[in-house]
């Protein structure tokens, strides 16, 4: 089974997003304790705001990033949960391409069986893949009816509402008051078509506790209400979900083939001419939302006790094909080394990665002092879910596994602004990172902005601290200091007794 990684999690769980994200999906999940017979739907059926066969899609943007993700929300079937009447829901939703990469990794559903007649949930399922494994939370309300909400409840219960209302929404054991206000008509244009809609301004302490605000929904005024268009602010940039189609999902028909008549030959037609391939050209810009540019040096001072040991130069050396894929190629590469250092000069480590995603691909390392038993290749397959290490057994890891190198580039498109109350850490990344032979989850917790002092110069930097959960890299303490300003430049790291500092940074020309 595929697994998923919220990278660049960064970070919340999904259905902190999918609050205002009225597009999700579906997971096919065995209630084995509860039998449920759907009943087919030879036309529409809406029952109390449910539309039997309605499947809505929605693409997300994220920022400044377009078809940042993809989103839907299915109401699958009327059928009985036990012994009670029940409406399936189904939900989904996955971020895309650049924006797993640098902003959220997500892939989770949730699966809802409703009170056709309250429309109160009576059994829930969520699935989530941020930690590897899927991990599945159920609760059923089939003896206990709730009196409140939950997420995707809510949405039915808003549309039918109209836009103006009020319901109790419960998210773990807290039960948290949502008002909601429809305000002004607005035209809204989509991939699904032109819709009039009603601007519906929605509250609740519910955001406010999960870093979201200024909540909007617009609802088409005809008899579907349809949500055409989602928008809030969160710290990692403004999200706006947009209606890309409307289906109505009928069950399949039977259909007896009817024998095709026989056809009069016609002349073999003279064949298309092959059209020559575009050829690759090498080096082409990365994309913009990437803090570098190919071709960057970067050099460091490697200090232990206050003495310089060896120098460290990271690189964006190229982009070029690799096995015959569009491949960036990021190189760690110690110089000067010194008696005594565990580095010796030439040492180094090569990441051919993905120049989109910055997702590795391949890592090379190679060391000859006392780290020789890092020297090997790392390989990651396609999706990142498997990683196998010369001479090992492969390993199964979560999708969007970064080395330490890619996650040193990664981390400087990252959208780290710490959290304004200390005691929710909403901002916190976490990253799958595989290290010597398995993946681990590193924790990225933002500090503010502050001066530092690197080689006599005052410079304003900010401090990312890095768990991981294994002992031995925890007992390191390791911390990075990020430039403030866009290139977000690595200008510290602390690693145990070893400080390393940014001398230059340098950028030539790669042709």
């Amino acid at each position: 089974m595929k697994k998923f990684w919220v990278h660049p999690s960064q970070r919340r769980s999904f259905f902190k997003l999918l609050l205002l994200l009225p597009a999700l999906s579906a997971l096919i999940y065995p209630l084995a304790s509860f039998v449920v017979s759907a009943h087919a739907q030879t036309t529409l059926v809406e029952t109390n705001g449910f539309r039997v066969g309605e499947r809505l899609t929605y693409s997300v943007s994220i920022g400044r990033i377009t078809n940042a993700a993809f989103a839907e929300l299915h109401t699958v079937s009327r059928g009985r949960i036990g012994d009670k009447d029940a409406i399936e829901l189904r939900a989904k939703f996955k971020t895309l391409d650049l924006a797993s990469a640098t902003l959220y990794l997500v892939d989770e559903n949730r699966m809802t069986f409703a009170s056709p007649l309250t429309g109160l949930p009576l059994h829930t399922t969520i699935t989530q893949n941020a930690f590897g494994l899927p991990q599945e939370k159920t609760q059923s309300f089939l003896a206990a009816p709730t009196p409140h909400a939950d997420l995707l409840t809510m949405i039915y219960k808003i549309r039918q509402a109209g836009g103006s209302g009020s319901l109790t929404l419960q998210d773990n054991d807290r039960v948290y008051p949502v008002t909601f206000q429809a305000g002004v008509v607005e035209k809204h244009k989509t991939d699904a078509g032109e819709f009039e809609t009603n601007l519906v301004s929605v509250q609740s302490e519910y955001f406010i506790d999960h870093g979201i605000s200024d909540v909007r929904v617009n609802i088409s005024t005809d008899d579907a209400r349809l949500p055409v268009l989602v928008r809030f602010q969160t710290a990692k940039g403004h999200i706006k979900a947009s209606l890309a189609s409307v289906q109505m999902i009928e069950p399949e028909v039977e259909v007896v083939p009817t024998p095709t008549p026989l056809r009069t030959p016609v002349p073999e037609r003279t064949p298309r001419p092959v059209v020559t391939p575009t050829p690759y050209i090498e080096n082409l810009p990365l994309p913009a939302e990437l803090a570098f540019a190919i071709g960057e040096k970067l050099d460091y001072r490697v200090l232990s006790g206050g003495q310089q040991v060896a120098t460290l130069r990271l690189a964006a050396r190229e982009r070029k094909q690799f096995e015959g894929v569009d491949t960036l190629v990021l190189e760690a590469m110690f110089s000067n080394a010194r008696a005594g250092a565990p580095f010796v000069s030439g040492d180094f480590v090569r990441a051919y990665v993905d120049p989109d995603t910055l997702a590795p691909r391949r890592v090379e390392m190679r060391f000859a002092g006392s780290l020789s038993a890092f020297t090997g290749t790392v390989k990651f397959d396609k999706q990142g879910s498997v990683i196998t290490v010369t001479g090992k057994t492969p390993v199964d890891a979560p999708v969007g596994t970064h080395s330490i190198l890619s996650l040193i580039y990664a981390a400087r498109s990252f959208n780290l602004k710490p959290s304004r109350d200390l005691n929710n850490p909403i901002n916190d990344t976490r990253v799958a990172v595989f290290w010597e032979a398995a993946p681990y989850v590193f924790t990225m917790r933002p500090s503010a902005p502050d001066l530092i002092t690197i080689d006599g110069t005052k410079v304003v930097a900010q401090m990312v601290t890095v768990t991981t959960k294994n002992p031995t890299l925890d007992s390191l303490n390791i911390r990075v200091w990020l430039g403030n300003d866009d290139a977000r430049l690595p200008l510290r790291f602390m690693v145990g007794q070893y400080q390393v500092d940014l001398i230059t940074k340098t950028t030539s020309t790669v042709r």
